[in-house]
């Protein structure tokens, strides 16, 4: 009588049953991300390369492919040169701004006392804050008839009548920057305590029985320990800032002339004001071609970080 073995069979029939198991924890994860994230961007990138407006979008007519015509149109738009200016001015400051800011009171709130821990969830609130309710406060708060910001300025002598920050050129990208200030303070400060939790006590115990200076363990200390969350909390921040929409949307729409107009606003209005919707697609391509650039770089330097 002949024998089978039947362990290989058994052996095979479990890591099926492993790899079927995963598919089925991935499998809905992966459909979401395909439908919501995967279609739109791969839709948007053949949107770009063709002639698009309401006529034949609405009708279902043929839409012509033309190339990179769409990309140079943008290119040669009088506002693309404001939206580029705009919104690497409007990140840069921020991302200054929001980091000092949140580094400070990090350090500030890393330290024990009684009422650390609820003044830094309070401080949270405005990260929790939806961005158009963000925006429609500051915008009450930075007008020129009933505005707090410059009532306060007024009552400290800095300016003699109000300024009207977001009705002028020169000023309204320096309010949507306070309010992007403002809404970004708490997420670098969350992220700037949680690295400077992980530093062990012993090390900065150890350079004070060696005769450092609380200036000293600063630099040589605190900084190189806290490299990967600043790392983190810069290209993070950069990210976010750098597509903003809403902000500028519900504060100043793009202007005045301009002045406020950034990637993401002005493919919004070539998409759905002017109804040039491969131009639109075309900027939100440049945009999306920028930031997954940063996401590379991050991911060198975390490998470099993790290797070192």
């Amino acid at each position: 009588m002949k024998i089978i073995d039947m362990k290989p069979h058994k052996r095979m029939t479990i890591r099926q049953n492993e790899i079927l198991t995963g598919f089925l924890f991935v499998g809905p994860a992966l459909v979401y991300m395909i439908m919501m994230i995967g279609y739109p961007v791969v839709y948007n990138i053949i949107l770009s390369f063709q002639d698009v407006s309401v006529h034949n979008l609405a009708r279902g007519m043929e839409r012509p492919f033309i190339g990179f015509e769409n990309y140079r149109t943008v290119m040669a738009h009088p506002t693309m040169a404001f939206a580029i200016r705009n919104t690497f001015y409007y990140t840069i400051w921020c991302l200054v701004f929001q980091f000092s800011i949140g580094l400070i009171l990090a350090l500030l709130f890393n330290k024990k006392f009684s009422i650390a821990k609820p003044l830094r969830g309070f401080l949270v609130i405005s990260w929790m804050m939806p961005t158009t309710v963000t925006a429609m406060l500051w915008r009450y708060m930075l007008s020129s008839e009933a505005g707090i910001i410059d009532l306060i300025l007024m009552r400290m002598g800095f300016i003699r009548e109000p300024v009207g920050w977001l009705l002028h050129q020169s000023t309204a990208i320096l309010g949507t920057i306070m309010a992007n200030v403002w809404v970004g303070i708490p997420f670098n400060m969350l992220i700037l305590i949680t690295g400077l939790a992980s530093i062990p006590d012993d090390i900065y115990e150890s350079a004070s029985i060696d005769g450092a200076s609380t200036l000293q363990k600063f630099w040589r200390i605190t900084l190189p320990l806290l490299r990967p969350a600043m790392l983190s909390v810069l290209i993070l921040g950069f990210v976010y800032t750098f597509k903003v929409f809403e902000l500028i949307y519900v504060m100043t729409g793009g202007g005045p002339v301009n002045a406020t107009e950034v990637f993401a606003s002005f493919s919004y209005r070539l998409s759905f004001s002017f109804f040039y919707f491969g131009q639109g697609a075309a900027v939100a391509n440049i945009l999306f071609i920028i930031l997954f650039c940063v996401a590379l770089v991050y991911l060198k330097l975390i490998r470099t970080e993790e290797a070192n």
